[in-house]
């Protein structure tokens, strides 16, 4: 499908779907007047896809399905599409200043999804499932496990700052890990006011919590890296990639042909430079804050160890005088969204799981 760069030659019709969380809205566009043909609303069950495919077959044997969310609202209808070998095309929600411009509906959003799956010059499919799902799963469920874990480390150390002072003596001098240890181990004394007991209560309760919500981390991260040492193994090879990394770069990337070029790569995890020339001068980039922001988070340190490996460290660096160093920094990108350092990250991400 990554290959087709116009949907009309190959189908009649194109049937476009809004997903939500009860219902499915879906249009039959004709591809070659851009007409609808036919408005439908199902439930999203097992019942209601195959009434949807009920619909389809009255209008078409040869179409595609251009479905928002396959990865959320609309992922129980891409994988029983699938299980049929229907054509299923990946589109993102619509862009508000789409919908504001005109009316809002469930009808109407699904015709903008049929016609712009037939205007996209390059045509992506849903992510896989099995391998990479349950990476997906396994990372949402470890991420969740660290932020929970973080915040009841930060309600730790602000209530040790707010502490009784026979409590706060205990903690002083101690970085935030030995922290949680003592607040883990304290104990309420009976002859100790509402106050200081309620305190230590708290304390002992938020730092057990994130001791175990580290341990739940931790069971999820060698989950993850079982997996990737199945899948693809050779990924963990790499320098600066660890899971973490590559489990993220394996569900954005899901499976071969679904990123058809580094550049793609690249604009997906938001590290592709975009110029931002202006006159005279050609060689100034800005910052892309668009495409997957977990794939940048990951791309960022494996571009940066790759580059620092690169070259050698130079012993002593020419300083440039000052006005020469405004100059630089005016007309030059960030490391982060140079042109050598954003290829770093997409050129050995979409090449190495391609051709493995």
């Amino acid at each position: 499908m990554n290959s087709l760069t116009d949907l009309r030659a190959v189908v009649d019709v194109v049937i476009g779907v809004d997903t939500h969380v009860h219902t499915h809205s879906a249009a039959a566009v004709d591809t070659a007047t851009g007409g609808v043909l036919g408005e439908i609303t199902v439930d999203a069950t097992t019942e209601g896809y195959t009434e949807l495919v009920e619909f389809a077959n009255n209008h078409a044997t040869l179409r595609a399905w251009a479905i928002e969310g396959t990865g959320g609202h609309g992922a129980g209808l891409s994988r029983h599409l699938l299980e049929m070998s229907e054509i299923v095309i990946e589109l993102d929600r619509p862009k508000r200043a789409a919908r504001r411009n005109g009316a809002k509906s469930d009808p109407l959003d699904a015709i903008r999804a049929a016609r712009e799956a037939m205007a996209r010059p390059q045509l992506g499919t849903p992510r896989s499932g099995g391998e990479r799902q349950a990476l997906s799963v396994l990372l949402a469920a470890r991420r969740s496990a660290i932020n929970a874990s973080t915040e009841a480390q930060l309600q730790v150390f602000s209530l040790v700052i707010a502490a009784p002072e026979p409590i706060r003596a205990r903690f002083r001098g101690q970085k935030l890990a030995a922290m949680l240890n003592t607040a883990a181990n304290l104990r309420v004394h009976s002859s100790w006011d509402v106050e200081p007991a309620s305190t230590v209560v708290a304390l002992r309760s938020l730092a057990r919590r994130a001791h175990a919500l580290l341990k739940e981390a931790r069971e999820h991260q060698k989950a993850i890296v079982t997996i990737i040492r199945g899948w693809r193994p050779e990924l963990l090879e790499e320098f600066g990639v660890g899971p973490i990394v590559a489990a993220t770069v394996l569900c954005a990337w899901s499976h071969p042909g679904r990123i058809h070029s580094e550049a793609a790569f690249a604009m997906l995890g938001g590290v592709a430079p975009i110029p931002a020339n202006s006159g005279q001068v050609t060689t100034r980039y800005r910052l892309n804050r668009y495409g997957d922001r977990q794939l940048n988070r990951a791309c960022t340190p494996w571009s940066r160890s790759g580059s620092s490996t690169s070259q050698p460290p130079a012993t002593t660096l020419p300083v440039a005088p000052p006005k020469e160093r405004r100059a630089e920094r005016s007309s030059a990108a960030s490391p982060a969204t140079s042109p050598a350092t954003s290829t770093a990250c997409s050129k050995t991400g979409s090449q190495l799981l391609d051709e493995a």
